[in-house]
C-alpha cells in the first residue's frame, strides 16, 4: 500500500528513536501497516523531526542499503523490546545483532577550540547512521530506565512507548486511541453483564 509523501501517517510519533524505528510497525483499521515497507517510506521516516535531528551530518540516502540495515536493526530492537517487556535480560543473540550494528559507529570525543568538550558521530558508511542511531538510543533507554519501555497494554496493538509519567504506570501507547478503547470495553461489560 503506498504511503503518503507528506505527514507521517503513524499513530504513535515522538518517542525516543529506537522505539520510533520500532513503532514504524503498527496496525489501524485497514490492518497491519509498515512505513518501512518501501524507500518512500523510508524518506519519510528519515525525514521526520527525532530522526533528521540526529542523522543531519550524515546525510543518509533514503535507498535499499539504508533501508536493509534499519529493517535489520528494527527485528532486533524487536526482540530486544519483548525481552525487555518480559523483564528478561537481552538473549546473547539479540544482544550480538545490536552490537554488530554499533560496531559500524563510534562518537569521537574532542576538545574543541572554545576549551570545551565536542562529540561527534562517525560511521563506516552514511547508510550505517540511522541504525547506528536506533541502536544506541536503545542503550541510552536501558542505562537509564529499562523498565520504563513497555509494549502497549492493548494485546491487538504492536507499538512501543518510553513511559515518563511520574509514577511509571503509563499502559496505553496513547489514552486517545487504545487506552480509550479498553475503557469503553470496559464500560460495555459492566452495562451488559458479561
Amino acid at each position: 500500500m503506498p504511503h503518503p509523501t507528506g505527514a507521517d501517517p503513524r499513530p504513535l510519533t515522538g518517542e525516543p528513536l529506537a522505539l520510533d524505528l520500532l513503532n514504524t510497525r503498527w496496525i489501524d483499521a485497514e490492518g497491519p501497516r509498515d512505513l518501512l515497507a518501501s524507500e518512500e517510506g523510508l524518506a519519510l521516516w528519515l525525514s521526520g523531526t527525532a530522526v533528521r535531528e540526529q542523522t543531519k551530518a550524515l546525510a543518509p540516502a533514503a535507498d535499499a542499503k539504508t533501508l536493509a540495515r534499519l529493517l535489520e536493526t528494527r527485528a532486533t530492537l524487536h526482540a530486544l523490546a519483548a525481552s525487555a517487556a518480559r523483564r528478561e535480560p537481552a538473549a546473547a543473540e539479540d544482544a550480538a545483532a545490536l552490537n554488530a550494528v554499533l560496531s559500524h559507529g563510534r562518537i569521537r570525543r574532542t576538545l574543541g577550540g572554545d576549551g570545551l568538550p565536542q562529540s561527534a558521530v562517525e560511521v563506516d558508511d552514511p547508510s550505517w547512521g540511522p541504525a547506528w542511531y536506533a541502536a544506541e538510543s536503545w542503550l541510552r533507554l536501558v542505562a537509564d530506565r529499562p523498565d520504563r519501555i513497555r509494549p502497549c497494554a492493548n494485546h491487538s496493538c504492536v507499538l512501543h512507548f518510553y513511559d515518563v509519567s511520574k509514577n511509571g504506570t503509563r499502559r496505553w501507547c496513547s489514552m486517545a486511541g487504545c487506552g480509550n478503547r479498553a475503557k469503553a470495553q470496559r464500560h460495555y461489560a459492566r452495562r451488559t453483564g458479561s
